[in-house]
């Protein structure tokens, strides 16, 4: 019940407002587009699946056997550092054992509620559940939490005995960071970790927001990318990894998160017209060049 209850609430959010090396070639690409709009459609798409690279499906799998082996498949790189794209929505760093998510907006059911707005209270639980399975499968000695990890700056002091606990257990044993975002800019009090404004390891920094101008090896969130593929007059809108090697924008990972089209002018600053999504379907990541990506409008 709490489950569909988050999926509706979720669809409902949708509408609010990665790296390769280079694009695929152009029928690869377009092949890509049909598999992933097939995907999302529902249809098999494991028949005609011929030639684009992409994760071995897991999402799905309730028991999760061997996530990290299945998981390798769909790699990115930014900077030169090779990353694990993950189908749940987050990344994976190997080579440091860091795992990273963006915009998690823990308690915004109980902040829309505090405002008259009833959502269903079950969105912390289900996001924190969906970043336990990563943890379990990736076993990363570090946590990085991209800003915006609460929905206010109350939401930490709502967060409920049975989430806090959970939390609690999830940051036991590794190093936890959380990056200041717009909604939580300032220090995080009563909820463990390590609060930051940003995180630079290496060639890659981590931060909320892209800044235009400091572009190479950055990986940020905020603007909850997602990407519209057009199939026959019907627009199928998922959240996506958007980048172009240099730097990555990371999807919302949060239940409740909307989204904004990755052809919104805010990623064109970033961007220009040259990208990549990585587009989040049922149990794969599909990767879609700019030209197949298609505005809200279009569809």
């Amino acid at each position: 019940m709490r489950r569909g209850a988050v999926e509706r609430a979720q669809r409902a959010g949708d509408g609010a407002p990665a790296a390769l090396a280079s694009d695929p070639p152009e029928g690869q690409a377009a092949e890509g587009a049909r598999l992933c709009a097939a995907s999302l459609l529902g249809r098999s798409a494991a028949a005609t699946d011929r030639s684009v690279p992409a994760a071995k499906g897991w999402a799905a799998n309730e028991n999760r056997a061997d996530l990290r082996d299945s998981a390798q498949d769909h790699r990115v790189v930014v900077a030169g550092v090779a990353l694990i794209a993950d189908v749940a929505g987050a990344l994976y760093w190997p080579e440091r054992r860091l795992l990273a998510v963006a915009d998690l907006h823990l308690e915004k059911g109980s902040s829309f509620a505090a405002r008259g707005s009833l959502l269903p209270p079950y969105d912390t639980a289900d996001t924190l559940a969906r970043l336990a399975r990563l943890i379990e499968a990736y076993a990363p000695r570090r946590v990085v939490a991209l800003g915006d990890s609460f929905h206010d700056g109350r939401g930490a002091a709502r967060l409920g005995a049975e989430d806090r606990a959970t939390l609690a257990a999830l940051q036991r044993g590794r190093e936890w960071i959380w990056i200041a975002g717009n909604h939580d800019p300032e220090p995080l009090s009563g909820v463990g970790g390590e609060c930051v404004g940003e995180l630079e390891i290496g060639p890659i920094t981590f931060r909320h927001r892209a800044e235009p101008d400091h572009a190479e090896g950055e990986i940020s969130g905020h603007w909850h990318p997602v990407a519209v593929v057009a199939l026959r007059g019907r627009g199928l809108r998922r959240r996506c990894f958007v980048s172009d090697s240099r730097r990555l924008v990371m999807p919302a990972f949060g239940a409740y998160a909307g989204g904004l089209n990755v052809r919104h002018r805010a990623f064109a600053a970033l961007f220009g017209s040259a990208f990549t999504a990585h587009v989040i379907g049922d149990t794969r990541l599909h990767v879609i060049p700019a030209a197949l990506c298609a505005p809200d409008w279009g569809c």
